[in-house]
């Protein structure tokens, strides 16, 4: 897995949106179409089965395709794993910015971000995808360096510095550790609560994260 093949799904995704701007004739609108079939696959399949286990033929054979078809728009599982994470960390931003943009107060955008940080421990697979990107490159140490050097372009490319600014986290460094302890919160309870709802129940787990983002943001 080269550092090039790591980036291509953020090359790509630009490079799709410049031709969108264009008229696509049938034939593009018929890939672009297959490809996003891929991807809702992948996205319920990796969450399901993990990212080692599941299989190409699998992902393709949910969409409707065959495994030619997997490769005529992705060259590898991994590619396919990272456009998937720029499409979700994109769509994660736009609703971020827009939830932010809705009040006119510190106070308003702090209060509207946490609401939707909270609210995105009910999409289990979102939250199962992350798990499955870190778990990933904690089992193999080789590709460690260059999976997370992908992770901080996919994150960089959600554009959410005007969105801290305002919330008090301009400072780059301390800003990158606060979101990395919430990242880590947020999948710890997450991963709790899953294991024994009884101990830790889905209203409780969501208080704690609440109060824990209160204390980490008031502590920047």
């Amino acid at each position: 897995m080269s550092e090039s093949s790591l980036a291509s799904p953020i090359r790509g995704q630009s490079r799709r949106r410049a031709a969108a701007e264009h008229h696509p004739n049938k034939h593009q609108q018929k890939t672009e179409e297959t490809r996003r079939a891929l991807i809702e696959s992948a996205r319920r399949i990796f969450a399901r089965d993990g990212f080692q286990a599941c299989r190409l033929e699998d992902i393709a054979a949910a969409a409707g395709h065959t495994r030619g078809a997997f490769y005529a728009n992705f060259d590898t599982k991994e590619d396919l794993f990272f456009a998937l994470l720029y499409e979700e960390a994109e769509k994660h931003s736009c609703q971020i910015r827009a939830a932010a943009s809705c009040c006119n107060t510190a106070r308003g955008r702090l209060a509207a971000v946490r609401e939707y940080y909270v609210q995105c421990m009910a999409d289990s697979t979102w939250v199962m995808l992350q798990l499955e990107f870190k778990l990933f490159a904690v089992r193999h140490p080789k590709f460690r360096p260059q999976l997370a050097s992908a992770h901080r372009r996919i994150r960089a490319s959600m554009k959410l510095g005007d969105v801290e600014e305002l919330l008090g986290m301009d400072d780059k460094k301390r800003s990158e550790g606060t979101r990395a302890v919430l990242e880590g919160l947020f999948t710890g309870l997450f991963l709790e609560h899953a294991f024994d709802p009884e101990r830790l129940s889905e209203q409780k787990a969501a208080y704690y994260l609440g109060a824990l983002f209160d204390f980490l943001l008031q502590s920047t």
